[in-house]
């Protein structure tokens, strides 16, 4: 059952081994991955089902091929029906004529080949794999009940199959139909985010506006988004404000105010102004466009918990081989007819069939995946989120997560009477106008509101964990952190701190000449998040690089089980090592770039905070809102993920185990018997019991 999951996955989407791009309706054909070249699907026959196409059919004309395939069916099962001896004899009528017997063959054939031929060309392809599964248990049954009744035609002593043959089939056929219908819905969410993409845009050039295909723009151009309307790239506004509706790709409910400067995120739907927009990525590389990417990986992505159905599901198919020749033995030796214990075995091979095992953990992934994707959790590892559920431990890196990350200057003093206060402020300005750091930005914010001027600087250099310098009218200028100064300048005397802000020293000519306070406020989500976590049981550790005594406020604030502060990003590594040392498991929560390694190191790495940046982290999972109660929705999430995928195992196995025995007969003395088609039915109800529960997975 190896790659049983990938028809289901990606059924919907029109394959080809090429990037994503925009096309028709605002569909994308989807970025195709390794995963699927490595060997053809296991459910390729399926997918070709006698088209002799390829994997990637289109999904719905398999959905058709197997409805006509239904209905064919249905209509030669009926004089089939009408002149088997059996059913004659149970109706207590009878039907005969010359050649009637002949007239039954041929039909039974027709629905052999053309009904059958979708479990047969299935049989051949597993077989060509050495990769025995569902089809060929199914083709292997068929068989032998369509070459037993020929004989029986033709001299073999014994009563002829046909009419449970024909049954079988058909309700085979039906089976496959319902579960493919019921699959399409579990990829179906991945369609709607792909559907986000508007397929055309307004493009400005000069006075006039053109429309073009999305897929056409490119980083540079401009575009107008009428009120109303989808963004059609990512970008940046040039002209106009608006509210923009991101919901569909962040989970963020209320409506974000855009001004000139402000980025926006090609899917989300303007409110009721128009806006210009200067393009920031082709639709190839849009944040979407990595959005669908990350989710189509992460539903091909192989988990634990799939290679273990998988290996059931392998395990399941040698036992019904198995046991429907050992059925077939035992009636024989025990004195029935041939007919009698060819009929067991037929039943006790098609109600085995690993059918809904195959799909108890795939389509669960699938759904789960599009619905974090929904509401702004991407999974780009599925191990890191299934695993999500083990969390005894969550380390939170303080800025933008559990606070705002919006600093604002609180005091400023100069410590060099050369300097005043104003000068101090615009020579840290200076230095950090480039900086796209929160306390740079602070800095500039407060320097700007003042009216201050700020100097040109050149020779920009950032300082590792320390701070940043800069060449200013020929002074080398630095801001720096507390730790360097109490290196470089022992004799400095500290300065104390009344409030539990940021400091930042600025550092003219190796000297120190002033500092600046900043402070950042708490989310308000943050302490209801804390308090969630803390009822699932998990500890909640602060990490910072901040000063202790800030990193001391917010733990108390907001009820954290430890902090751990004036840590650089290269230590922070070693903190969750020791974490991991002392038999926690951990998951680290950090904006990207500079929590890179420690977010590696983690058990499981979120990152948060994103737009188009989420390809670059070494995170398994990117919330793109920082809402710290996004993590207790993960970590909830990945519970009920597993505990879906649990359920559709225990379900799937235990079906077989209680109808196995009663399809051999074991209550046969008892008068209980089932038929193969009732054997049939079982099996197809059993997956779509699976395909529901999947579908009722929610955030």
């Amino acid at each position: 059952m190896e790659k049983h999951q990938h028809m289901h996955m990606h059924m919907d989407h029109d394959h080809h081994d090429r990037e994503p791009e925009y096309h028709g309706q605002g569909h994308t054909e989807h970025a195709e991955h390794t995963s699927h070249k490595e060997q053809p699907s296991h459910h390729e026959h399926q997918e070709h089902a006698g088209h002799g196409g390829h994997a990637g059919h289109d999904h719905q004309a398999m959905i058709r091929d197997f409805r006509q395939r239904f209905y064919v069916v249905l209509v030669l099962t009926i004089p089939v029906m009408l002149l088997s001896k059996m059913i004659q004899h149970w109706l207590g009528w009878q039907i005969s004529f010359p050649g009637d017997n002949y007239v039954l063959c041929a039909l039974s054939t027709v629905i052999f080949f053309y009904g059958g031929w979708p479990f047969l060309s299935g049989w051949w392809s597993e077989m060509k794999m050495r990769n025995p599964g569902m089809m060929t248990l199914i083709g292997f049954a068929i068989t032998v009940a369509f070459i037993y009744s020929v004989a029986t035609l033709f001299g073999l002593q014994g009563m002829d199959f046909f009419w449970e043959l024909a049954t079988l089939i058909l309700i085979m056929l039906l089976g496959h139909w319902i579960e493919m219908k019921s699959v399409a819905g579990a990829s179906r969410e991945l369609e709607l985010l792909v559907q986000l993409m508007p397929s055309e845009a307004h493009l400005v050039e000069g006075g006039n506006i053109r429309e073009v295909k999305t897929d056409s723009l490119q980083p540079g151009n401009i575009v107008l988004i009428k009120p109303g309307e989808k963004v059609a790239a990512d970008g940046t506004v040039t002209e106009g404000n608006s509210y923009l509706n991101e919901s569909m790709l962040t989970g963020e409910s209320k409506p974000v105010k855009k001004n000139i400067g402000d980025r926006v995120i090609a899917g989300s739907l303007n409110g009721n102004q128009a806006l210009h927009i200067k393009v920031s990525h082709n639709a190839a590389s849009s944040y979407l466009s990595q959005v669908i990417k990350l989710v189509n990986d992460a539903q091909q992505a192989k988990s634990g918990t799939q290679l273990l159905a998988d290996k059931a599901a392998r395990w399941l198919t040698l036992i019904a081989i198995t046991a429907g020749i050992a059925t077939f033995a035992y009636w024989r030796i025990d004195g029935q007819s041939i007919s009698f214990a060819m009929e067991r075995m037929v039943t006790v091979i098609v109600i085995c069939c690993p059918h809904a095992l195959g799909l108890a953990v795939p389509l669960v992934v699938a759904r789960s995946t599009t619905v974090a994707a929904k509401n702004g959790l991407l999974i780009k590892n599925r191990t890191a989120f299934e695993n999500a559920r083990k969390v005894t431990t969550l380390v939170f890196d303080k800025t933008g997560t559990l606070t705002v990350g919006k600093f604002q200057v609180v005091t400023l003093e100069s410590l060099d009477s050369r300097y005043n206060q104003q000068e101090i402020l615009s020579l840290a300005a200076a230095v950090e106008q480039q900086s796209e750091h929160p306390i740079a930005t602070g800095i500039v914010d407060k320097a700007r509101s003042e009216n201050i001027q700020i100097p040109a600087a050149s020779d920009m250099q950032a300082m590792a964990g320390k701070g940043i310098s800069a060449t200013i009218n020929g002074k080398t200028v630095q801001v720096v952190s507390p730790a360097y100064v109490k290196e470089q300048f022992p004799q400095q005397p500290a300065v104390t701190q009344q409030d539990t802000g940021t400091l930042s020293f600025v550092i003219v000519d190796g000297q120190p000449a002033g500092y600046i306070v900043l402070a950042d406020e708490i989310r308000p989500e943050s302490l209801p998040a804390i308090q969630a976590l803390k009822k699932e049981n998990i500890a909640s550790v602060l990490l910072t690089g901040d000063n202790k005594k800030v990193a001391a406020a917010v733990a108390q604030q907001l009820q954290l089980d430890n902090y751990i502060a004036e840590v650089l990003p290269h230590q922070k590594l070693e903190e969750i090592k020791k974490l991991q040392a002392a038999g926690q498991y951990v998951a680290m929560t950090g904006d990207g770039i500079n929590d890179a390694p420690a977010l590696a190191q983690a058990d499981i790495g979120i990152a948060i905070g994103s737009g188009s940046d989420i390809a670059a982290e070494t995170a398994g999972i990117v919330l793109v809102n920082s809402n710290p109660q996004d993590i207790v929705s993960l970590i909830r999430f990945g519970k009920a993920t597993y505990r879906k995928m649990v359920q559709n195992l225990a379900w799937a196995t235990g079906y077989n185990v209680i109808t196995m025995p009663l399809a051999a007969g074991v209550l046969y003395h008892w008068g209980v018997l089932l038929s193969p088609a009732a054997g049939a039915v079982l099996m197809t109800v059993s997956t779509v019991i699976v395909a529901i529960n999947a579908r009722l997975l929610k955030l």
